[in-house]
Formats: C-alpha cells, structure tokens, sequence
C-alpha cells in the first residue's frame, strides 16, 4: 500500500517536530518534508508533490493562506489541511475560499491528527457532522462579498445533476455523513458514495467541504434550512 505522503509547515518547530513524529509513526502516512514559513511551504509542495499538506495559518515571509491559494491553484492533486489555533474564525473561511479542504485545531489528539489526514487524502469531508453544521450556519450568515472565491458556481451547474445528485449535495450541505444521508434518501452507502463522487465530477469540486460552499453559494440550500 502506497503511503500518504505529508508536507507539515509551521513556523514553530515544535509543533512541526511533534506533528512529524506523530504521523511518520503511523504506517499508512510518510511525512516527506517540513517548511518553517509559507514560501518553504509551496517550494517543498513543488519538490516533492505530496497528497496532504498541513499548513499553519500564521507564519513569516508568506502566511499560510496565501501558500493555500497558490498550491490550490498550482497543485490541485494536493489536499491543504489548514491549523488554527481557534475553532471557527475568520481564518477559516479565508481557507475555504483559497481552497483548503479543511481544519484541525493545533491542539488536535494524536489520532484525530492522522485521521484528519486520511480523511482529507481520500477526499471524505474532514469536519464532524456536528462542527460541519456549525461552519456552515457562520458561513452563510457572513458571506463576504470582496473576497477571491476558491469556487464560483453559477446556479446553472446545478442543471447538470440528476434530482437525486440534487438532494445528495442538499444533505451534504447540511452535513451529514455518508450514512445519515443513506438514511436519509433509504438507499446504501455504497450508493451515496456514487452519488458524492458524481456530484464532484460533474461540479469540478475538490471535495465535500467545497461542496458546502457551492450549495450555499449556488443557492441549493439556504441558511437555517433542515
């Protein structure tokens, strides 16, 4: 089985230290390099192509989103992992919309860290259902306008899903997991799988978290919707 592959930027070379032993002892991750700003970051991106790149938010020379936005759009085959020190900020949605696939606290356990990876690496949503409601709610209710978009969705996308891709991304959007959204539409999850990874394809999105903003963007669901 082939490793995931990790790049780990911070500017703290504790917590890379820590994040590094944490996941190279984890059989299926290899951490391939570490950089200590943004800059070392997007060249150690460049270098050695990995599948996961968990990048700090805060760092010298360039910060962490701006190194998001230019591995999204360099290296789209690399999945960005942001760390914040808080839970829902303004950080966070300036992650999404430079194309991060999601968060983890930098006061993660040790096995939430690597699952986070895995989860990320194989394009499932990273967030629990529970954190990924509440994301989604502040989301919708800020909706900055000036800001550049990792996602710009015309309504018209939509047209290309079948109804049922159709009320797959609504429950996504509200975030359930792929069981809750079996459940939910009485089919298998084996079936949902399908349906997520056609909802994907057809929309040109990255995964599940930009999934979210799509539908929300898109109009597909509106905020305080059940």
């Amino acid at each position: 089985m082939t490793p995931i592959r990790v790049v780990v930027a911070d500017d703290q070379e504790l917590v890379r230290a820590g994040f590094g032993m944490i996941l190279d002892a984890q059989p299926d991750i290899e951490v391939v390099a570490e950089a200590r700003d943004g800059a070392e970051a997007v060249e150690a991106v460049r270098e050695h192509g990995p599948d996961v790149l968990l990048l700090d938010v805060r760092m010298p020379v360039m910060d962490g989103l701006e190194a998001a936005r230019r591995v999204c759009a360099e290296f789209p085959s690399t999945k960005v992992i942001m760390l914040t020190t808080f839970d829902i900020d303004d950080y966070v949605f300036d992650a999404l919309y430079a194309g991060a696939s999601g968060f983890l606290l930098k006061d993660v356990r040790r096995d939430d860290l690597a699952h986070g990876v895995r989860m990320v690496a194989s394009g499932e949503a990273l967030l629990a259902p529970s954190v990924t409601r509440r994301l989604i709610g502040e989301f919708a209710a800020r909706r900055p306008g000036g800001r550049e978009r990792a996602v710009r969705p015309p309504s018209k996308l939509l047209e290309q899903l079948t109804l049922r891709e159709r009320e797959t991304l609504r429950l996504i959007a509200r975030g359930l997991s792929n069981a809750e959204i079996a459940a939910e539409l009485v089919v298998s999850e084996h079936t949902v799988k399908t349906h997520v990874s056609n909802v994907l394809s057809k929309l040109g999105l990255r995964d599940r978290v930009h999934a979210v903003v799509f539908a929300y963007e898109a109009g597909a669901v509106v905020a305080g919707e059940s």
